[in-house]
Parts: structure tokens; sequence; C-alpha cells
């Protein structure tokens, strides 16, 4: 199968300059392993039946002669044998100069303790299923990345040709490379229900030898998808699942840990610019999931159903626009975070360089909310040059001055054109977005 290349794989090649070992984590089925193979020597595959019994035996009685084989090693499910964690670490303590010798992949569902943590030796990086680009349903004529870097940077007119149920169909799938080599439609949509399954049913407790109720997990995979891309508070989803089970929060709290462990489901944290009072910030979370097909297999529904439920839609076009921004923002030593205060002021993602430059993106599925958009970014901007204004009226003590957004972005699913509009506002179809 041909080897589709991932954002990630630039800040791979950076770590493996300053690192001997690189671990790559994230949920089940997203690549790492293909990934770490295209730039290995040596494949160790503890789970290759015709080898494993001889596998195990050298990683548990010399796990040092893996080390002789041609590098870079890949040891994938590393987990199976955890001396190689131990090996693996003396081995860069022994040779401080090497970089790049070996990468270690492995599953989510099983949780190791390693006896030491290989901190400033085995860096650790994780990814994610495939982006809109990696999956090439993104022409990637719009940068995002170039957008903050050059002000003369000229993307008006690329053009996407990406519709709104392919979005519908794009969503469900997800993006999990298995689809790639699967020519069948309705067969690609099997794979993130069966993951989906496989969650609740296995993983759950698989990851530590626990054993926990799945219908208790898939009741809070439910809710959380129900919420999805919102900033819904943890007691109102745990009130869906104590509706119908005799459940506690904490058991519940400790299933959402498992649950972010198996890179299910994660955090967006709220942006802080400190323009009002810390009252005046809510400073929730927001929730979305690692790939909204999971969320959709949760919900128990196919593309078609998006046809009648376009607000749904929106929610999960928001899950996977995020998504694809936080990829984009890990190759670029970037952030995503979001904004909601009480006062009605809002951003559904905050793109937040290192060097501090930002952008200020809403995140809309029709065309036809554009205009309303590109108002509350532009009340967003006020805000803060209101407050920069404010802050200087008392030469004597003046308060602090934030910096303004370097970008106002709209992702929209259904525009066709990118645009900058007459007020600075850049429209970008999703269909054309790349880091």
């Amino acid at each position: 199968m041909e080897y589709y290349p991932r954002i990630i794989d630039h800040r791979i090649d950076e770590l493996t300059e300053a690192f001997n070992a690189v671990c790559i984590v994230g949920p089940k089925g997203c690549g790492k392993t293909r990934t770490a193979k295209e730039r290995c020597e040596t494949i160790i595959e503890f789970q290759d039946e015709e080898k494993r019994d001889g596998y195990l035996s050298v990683a548990e009685t010399s796990p040092n002669l893996f080390l002789k084989k041609k590098k870079p090693i890949l040891f994938d499910e590393w987990q199976d044998a955890p001396k190689i964690w131990g090996t693996i670490r003396k081995a860069c303590d022994d040779n401080p100069e090497a970089v790049g010798e070996y990468y270690l992949t492995g599953s989510t569902s099983k949780k190791i303790t390693t006896p030491h943590t290989g901190t400033g030796r085995i860096t650790q990086l994780e990814m994610f299923p495939m982006t809109l680009f990696e999956t090439r349903e993104s022409n990637g004529s719009v940068s995002i990345s170039r957008i903050l870097e050059d002000d003369s940077y000229e993307f008006g007119g690329a053009y996407s040709n990406l519709e709104l149920e392919e979005l519908f169909y794009i969503a469900c799938r997800g993006g999990w490379p298995r689809c790639l080599s699967i020519g069948n439609e309705a067969g690609k949509l099997e794979i993130a229900r069966d993951y989906y399954k496989q969650i609740y049913t296995k993983d759950i407790s698989a990851i530590d030898g626990v054993k926990r109720n799945s219908e208790w997990c898939r009741t809070l995979l439910w809710s959380y998808a129900r919420n999805m891309a919102t900033t819904a508070k943890k007691t109102g989803i745990f009130a869906d699942v104590k509706a119908t089970h005799d459940v506690t929060d904490n058991t519940l709290a400790s299933y959402v840990e498992v649950l972010e462990q198996l890179f299910v489901i994660r955090d967006i944290d709220a942006w802080t610019p400190q323009i009002r009072s810390k009252t005046a910030i809510r400073a929730a979370k927001k929730h979305i999931f690692v790939d909204p097909s999971i969320a959709i297999a949760a919900l128990g529904i196919k593309p078609e159903y998006f046809n009648e439920d376009l607000d749904l839609f929106g929610h999960v076009f928001e899950n996977l626009v995020l998504r694809d921004l936080i990829v984009y923002a890990q190759a670029h030593d970037a952030r995503v975070l979001h904004y909601t205060d009480d006062m009605g002021l809002e951003a559904d993602a905050v793109y937040q360089c290192a060097d501090g430059r930002y952008a200020l993106i809403e995140i809309k599925l029709g065309a036809n909310r554009i205009s309303e958009a590109e108002t509350n970014l532009l009340r967003f901007r006020d805000v803060i040059r209101k407050h920069n204004e404010a802050a200087h009226t008392n030469p004597k003590h003046p308060r602090a001055v934030f910096r303004e957004p370097d970008a106002l972005i709209i992702i929209c699913g259904n525009m066709p054109i990118a645009l900058t509009t007459e007020r600075g506002i850049h429209v970008i179809p999703f269909g054309c977005l790349r880091d």
C-alpha cells in the first residue's frame, strides 16, 4: 500500500536531530507503526506470530542483542517486552552523541509502568488520525501557518471542490489510514464503528487489567458525543449516564481518565488573554473526540442522517476542523485553544504560536454564517483595542497592553473560494486548508 506522507513526518525528523529514541503515541489505528517503518532499517514486531516467541525470549533474557541490528530500529508493540524501554534508555546514556537510532510504537490499550521515565533520552510524540490534507481531500492551497508568518501571503481565489455531502461521509469515515486500502465506500465506514465497539467492550479494561462496565462506558461515550465541541460541564455529562445506571461521579471520572489515556477524547484548554477580570472568563474546557467518527459511531448514525440535522453536523464539523488544526499546530510549535466569556464573546479556536502570534478563528459549516462570524471576530478585536486604549488613560499607572490578533479567520465547510473580506477577515474553505 502506498505511504501517504504525514504532517508529523517533519516533526519526527526534527526530534531525531536531538534525541536517540522517539516513542510515537496516539490512538490505535492512526498510522504510528507505518510512519515509523518508513524511516527504519530493522523492524522488530512483537506481535508477529511467527517470530513472537523468539523475540520475547530475547527481550526477556538478552535485549541488548536487538540493538546490534542495523539502525534505525523500530520496536513495534514494545509494551509486550517492557525491558526494551530500559535497554534503549541505557543505550542512549552510553552513546550520548548518537541520534535517531530507535523508534518505539505500540497499542494504547496496554499501559506499562517503566522503572525509568526516559526523560532526556526517549522523547514522546503524539500522533493523530489523518487530516483532510493528508487524505488528499483538502487540496492544501491555503496554509494557516503562512497566514501568520507572512503578511504578503496571497491565497485569494483558492478553490475547493468539496461538497457538503462529502463532508458528511468524511466525518463518518474518519481519518483512519486503514480506510485508504478499502475500495468499498460502505466498508470504510465500518472501521470507525468497529473501533468504537472495541473501546467500550475491550480497551476500557485491557489498558490496565481493571474490569470496567462496558455499558457505563458506552453510555458515557454517547453523552460525550452529544456534547462534542462544547464546553458542557462534566456533571451534566455524568447525569446522562446516571439517568440509566447506578454509578458515581468518581467512577465516571475514572472512566474519562482512561478514555483520555486511550486517546479517544481530549479537552481543548481555554485561552486566557486577561482582557477582563478572571471572574468574567469561563475557563471551561471544550470537549472533542480525537476523531469525530468515533462520536458519530457512538450516536449510531450514518452520513445520510445529516441531511435532516445540519445543527448536529455543525458540532461534528467543528470537531473535524479542530482535529486538523491540532495536527497543523503541532507541526509548527503552536497550540489550539478556545475562548468563551459570559459577555457573549467567543472564538471557536485560537491558533497560538510559541512567539505570541495568534489567530482568532470561527468555524462555520455554511457560507450563510460568514457575516455573523465576521461581526463576532471584529467585535473581539475591538474589545482588545478598547482595553489597550483604556490601559493608557492613567500614564502614572498604565495597565497591561495585550497583543491584537495577527489574523482573523473563518473556516467554512461549503465555501467554494478563499477570500479576504473588505474588513480584513480571511475566509478559508475547509477543502483548501493545510498546515
